[in-house]
């Protein structure tokens, strides 16, 4: 099943949003969430980002929804200690983190693929609509 894992620059936020996530899927995924530092201040860690994923069933692939770009670049130092075969099956979502993880939730716990799920993502029209 794909996973997906949740980096905020919040642990609070991140939390959050897995929550929500979970209460609005049917099955169990592999959905882990992480945010702040090392020593618990607001930011990202390559280490804590690195040892979430390491942990992560990998196998069909994770996506990863991220909340700032240096949130990006922990998880892009946090790639390089992985072997390439596995930094394949990791892909950061072009998507609102909130929204897109419970879309990718939602797709996941349907049993559906990295392609397919990422091919909904990129579809999905996440702005607010107001009438």
């Amino acid at each position: 099943m794909v996973g997906i894992l949740i980096v905020s620059h919040s642990k609070q936020l991140a939390l959050g949003t897995k929550e929500l996530a979970e209460q609005m899927i049917q099955a169990d995924i592999p959905l882990e969430a992480v945010g702040g530092t090392n020593d618990g201040r607001l930011g990202t860690s390559s280490d804590i980002i690195y040892s979430t994923l390491e942990k992560m069933n990998t196998e069909d692939g994770v996506i990863i929804f991220a909340d700032m770009g240096s949130a990006v670049m922990n998880l892009e130092v946090a790639f390089e200690f992985f072997p390439e075969e596995t930094r394949d099956k990791f892909v950061i979502a072009n998507a609102p983190i909130v929204e897109g993880t419970i879309s990718a939730a939602l797709e996941a716990s349907f049993g559906k693929s990295l392609e397919e799920i990422l091919q909904s993502i990129s579809e999905e029209d996440f702005s607010l609509k107001v009438s």
